[in-house]
């Protein structure tokens, strides 16, 4: 049951993480690779807050939010600059500059050596020590974020988006100033997982620069290609599918010398099968 809960906690931070790298990536074409950079902000703020000034939970949330909107602005201003592919080869730049950061900054991050003993969450009394009780937390977290992405979806400014996805030039024709746009939907999807960031520093009680490397932003840009681009629904998906599905292969029953090497072969092939014949993911309406 134990085990069950834990992937259960783990698909809902990472269906806040793919449901906000979509809205940039899927419904508005910016081809981002920096959100594991994001992802680390929320956690090591989380875990720098709670730790060595003893905040609540809530309010180190709230402050990663805040911290990781103000980075992403930055940087979404400079990716601004770029068109295209550069606009992917920027972004992984700042992946590296943040996950140095996270391995260079001792004073602040202890660097190599990560940060232990971070504490679940408490609100009016209530612990969240047990792994049920953070799931209906993390869960809860994570519907809200879907509500947000569909509310944003639903919207005009989610139609402006997906018009800046086709043809950013049109829209420009006709008055709209794309830079904010982008800028606002960029800001807001960092936000969103600054969030899991502090969900994920929370649960694992322990945070070091090993998690937010460049490899953890391919691996969100996977998922939601997998799912489906432009599509909430199928970003959860992808969530669910690539964190089940390499435990589900633990019980395949491969032999014990070659299991682990096996497990990701069947996992890669059935990743490239899929990109081969269905590009646009599981439920997708857009493909790269």
């Amino acid at each position: 049951m134990e085990y069950i809960v834990h992937l259960g906690i783990l698909t809902a931070i990472y269906s806040i993480l793919a449901v906000s790298l979509n809205l940039s990536v899927g419904y508005t074409g910016i081809l981002s690779v920096t959100h594991a950079a994001f992802f680390g902000l929320g956690a090591y703020t989380t875990a720098i807050l709670t730790t060595r000034y003893e905040l609540n939970f809530f309010v180190s949330l709230i402050v990663g939010i805040a911290i990781t909107a103000v980075v992403a602005l930055f940087i979404g201003r400079v990716l601004s600059k770029f068109r295209g592919d550069f606009v992917a080869l920027g972004s992984v730049g700042f992946n590296m500059i943040v996950w140095s950061i996270f391995l260079n900054w001792q004073e602040l991050t202890r660097g190599p050596l990560g940060i232990p003993g971070i504490g679940r969450p408490e609100l009016f009394g209530f612990s969240f020590g047990d792994n049920l009780s953070f799931l209906v937390l993390a869960a809860v977290f994570a519907v809200l974020v879907y509500a947000v992405a569909r509310f944003i979806e639903s919207s005009s400014f989610g139609r402006a988006l997906k018009a800046i996805r086709e043809d950013e030039e049109a829209l420009q024709v006709f008055g709209y100033c794309v830079l904010h746009y982008k800028l606002a939907v960029f800001t807001i999807g960092a936000g969103m997982a600054a969030v899991a960031g502090s969900l994920f520093a929370s649960y694992i009680t322990f945070i070091d620069p090993s998690t937010f490397t460049l490899n953890e932003s391919i691996f969100l840009l996977s998922v939601i290609i997998l799912g489906g681009l432009a599509s909430n629904k199928g970003a959860v998906i992808g969530a669910v599918v690539l964190i089940l599905l390499p435990e589900a292969l633990r019980f395949v029953g491969f032999p014990a010398d070659i299991a682990a090497q096996t497990r990701q072969a069947v996992y890669g092939i059935m990743l490239i099968v899929l990109m081969l014949y269905r590009p646009q993911g599981l439920v997708g309406e857009y493909k790269l």
